[in-house]
Parts: structure tokens; C-alpha cells; sequence
């Protein structure tokens, strides 16, 4: 049965109001989908697995690797040659050819130097992306590759296409007015050498304005297809033939709140999407926060409480009911990360709100 939600445009039903800060109110107990198990580790991801069979996972505290599905994990540094923190929005990828690869941003060069006067950054500031890989499973890394400067807000995911070709999303803020733009950047050679492809610029103002924390996936066809993050109630969406030019982009008809969402192809074929929507399920309004061009240049949901997830089978012309998986009152649960352990067993963690459990995708079918 297909779901009225993904219909219609996000209507401008919401009462405008001051969102309520999190950690202000009283927070809620976690409620967690019936059909959900708690994971072995409480470590955030992403996963890969590698040719051994183990599963691997680099993070700000280093490489971490399993052979016991996640039970118990032996642990090292990731050690680049040079001052390094890696971000937790983050993305991890194991090629075909044996590759292991890293994109993040570098926290040990943060500079945020916000305007609130001028509604802009001031020079100076700059949270580089880089990506990283290694030739031995995580145990050496090569000197990163830095792909841009500018401040970068998220890394979401990244993607070998049926070529063979890398692709990842990441950010880059723009100035007068201060707004973030969405990008990919994409490899032929398994990480050695990347190329930018050209910048998705909505529009907008403000410290997260403008388009964001964008999603992307191969589609049957060939092409990939990009979900992005905004504050205009539902995500945009881009599509490219090459991963190098996003030529055509429109809104998609997906309500969201203003947080990221993550799509991953399944190995039976399905699509999955784990999102935030604007509002708590059987509820049509939410407090709003921006319009200020402070944080955004229009009234926005910062809705998190409920991490919602839905399946396609048409290459997400149509999806199934949404159906929420975690919630928590008064506390986000967000920033979603997405591994399949063995085929139809799906791993779920968030950077936001420490969810941390595994489900089947048939009970959720």
C-alpha cells in the first residue's frame, strides 16, 4: 500500500514558533520499533566489509575491525602523517578491487567564524574535506588528499557505480549571501585522483541555508539520483549520467524536516531511506525555527524526535508506508548511517541520539 505522504508537497500547515531546544525540556524514554535488535557494538560507523569476511570501521579514535560480526573488535590508529580528526559525518567505502577509502572532513583545521551581523562567514573560515585511503585493509594510510577548503557540513555517503567509479557527497559553504551548496566528488582510479563535479546552489541564507547533507544512489538505469537536504519542507532531488554533472534538479515530493537522510540499495534490489519528517507521525504541525537568515532564510522544522524509514521498489518513483523505527521525545535522533551485515539484515546507526540496532528488511515490508 503506497502512502498519501509522498504526494503532496510539504503544505504550509505549521504554526510558526521558537523550537525548543534540545536538552531544554525533558527528554522522553527511547522507544525503539518492536522489530528491532540492539547491535553488538555501540560503535557509530559506517561499516564495510572486507574480502576476509571481517567488518571495518574508521572513526576520530582510529580503525576498528571485527571478526566476530561486531561482537568484539580489535583497534588501531589512523595515522595520516599529519594533524588530523577525522569528523563524524563521515564516509566509508571498500572497492571491488580491494580499496579501502575514507572522506571526512579534518577537524583538526575548524575554523568557524559566523557573522551574525552580516548574516556570513568571515574569511578564515574553513573546515577542509579530504579523502584518505588505504592499500592494506586500514593498517597504512596514504597522505590525504585535501578536495577543497571551504567549510564542509557533512559527509553523507559514497558509492562505487557498476563502472567502477567512486562517487561521495560533501558540502562547500558559499559567501554574500553566507549559504551551503551540495556537491560530489568522483574517482575512475579507486580514490588516487577525485574530480569535483559542478556545485547545486538553492539559494537561501544563513548558517544552514541553502542546500545540505545530500544522499545519493545508482539507479538501474544507470544514472544516479541525489536526495539533498533543505529547509523548504520536503528534499530536493538531482540527477546526473556520470556522477561528474548534476544537470537536472527538482523538488522531490518527500516531506522532511531539515536534517539529513541516507538512502542504500539493498541486496534484493530495494531502496531503502532512513529520514527525519517534519513532524512527529499523526501530528501536522511542529515549531519552527530560522526564518531569520540566521539560521535560514525561511521558517524551517528541525523535527528529530521520530527517525522514520521507508522501501522502494520502483527506484524510488513510489515508496511504502513510512514507518517511524525510533523515538525519542524532546532529543534527536539523527544523522542516520545504514550497513548491510548479510543480505535482509540492516544495520542502523545515528551520530545523533547514540540509535544503535539491526532489523530485517522483511518485517518491515
Amino acid at each position: 500500500m503506497r502512502n498519501t505522504i509522498f504526494t503532496c508537497l510539504f503544505a504550509a500547515t505549521m504554526v510558526l514558533a521558537s523550537v525548543t531546544a534540545v536538552g531544554a525540556a525533558e527528554k522522553g524514554p527511547l522507544w525503539l520499533h518492536p522489530d528491532t535488535v540492539a547491535l553488538p557494538t555501540d560503535i557509530l560507523g559506517p561499516f564495510v566489509r572486507l574480502d576476509d569476511g571481517r567488518i571495518l570501521a574508521a572513526d576520530k579514535t582510529g580503525v576498528h575491525a571485527s571478526s566476530d560480526e561486531g561482537k568484539t573488535w580489535e583497534s588501531w590508529p589512523l595515522e595520516t602523517g599529519m594533524e588530523f580528526g577525522v569528523s563524524n559525518e563521515r564516509a566509508l567505502l571498500y572497492t571491488r578491487d580491494g580499496v579501502l577509502i575514507l572522506a571526512c572532513m579534518n577537524t583538526a583545521e575548524k575554523v568557524w567564524k559566523w557573522n551574525s551581523a552580516i548574516h556570513d562567514a568571515d574569511p578564515g573560515t574553513t573546515l577542509p574535506t579530504y579523502a584518505l585511503r588505504s592499500l592494506d585493509q586500514g593498517r597504512t594510510w596514504e597522505k590525504p588528499i585535501k578536495l577543497h577548503d571551504e567549510w564542509s557540513g557533512a559527509v553523507r555517503n559514497m558509492i562505487q557505480t557498476a563502472d567502477g567509479r567512486v562517487v561521495f557527497t560533501a558540502m562547500r559553504l558559499l559567501a554574500k549571501p553566507g549559504r551551503h551548496s551540495v556537491l560530489t566528488y568522483s574517482s575512475i582510479d579507486d580514490g588516487a585522483s577525485w574530480k569535483p563535479s559542478n556545485v547545486i546552489d538553492l539559494g537561501g541564507q544563513g548558517h544552514h541555508g541553502g542546500a545540505t547533507e545530500a544522499t545519493t544512489i545508482e539507479l538501474k538505469d544507470g544514472r544516479l539520483w541525489k536526495l539533498i537536504r533543505t529547509n523548504l519542507g520536503v528534499f530536493w532531488q538531482a540527477w546526473s549520467e556520470d556522477g561528474i554533472y548534476w544537470r537536472t534538479l527538482a523538488a522531490s515530493t518527500i516531506p522532511a524536516s531539515s536534517a539529513p537522510g541516507q538512502l542504500l540499495r539493498l541486496k534484493s534490489g530495494r531502496m531503502v531511506l532512513l529520514w527525519n519528517r517534519p513532524y512527529p507521525e499523526g501530528e501536522t504541525t511542529f515549531p519552527l525555527s530560522g526564518g531569520d537568515k540566521e539560521w535560514s532564510e525561511v521558517p524551517v522544522s528541525n523535527h528529530r524526535w521520530e527517525l522514520s524509514i521507508a522501501f522502494s521498489d520502483d527506484e524510488g518513483v513510489t515508496w511504502s508506508d513510512a514507518t517511524v523505527i525510533a523515538r525519542q521525545k524532546n532529543v534527536w535522533l539523527a544523522y542516520p548511517y545504514l550497513f548491510e551485515r548479510v543480505p535482509g539484515e540492516i544495520w542502523l546507526t545515528t551520530m545523533q541520539g547514540g540509535v544503535r540496532v539491526a532489523f530485517q528488511e522483511a518485517d518491515f515490508l
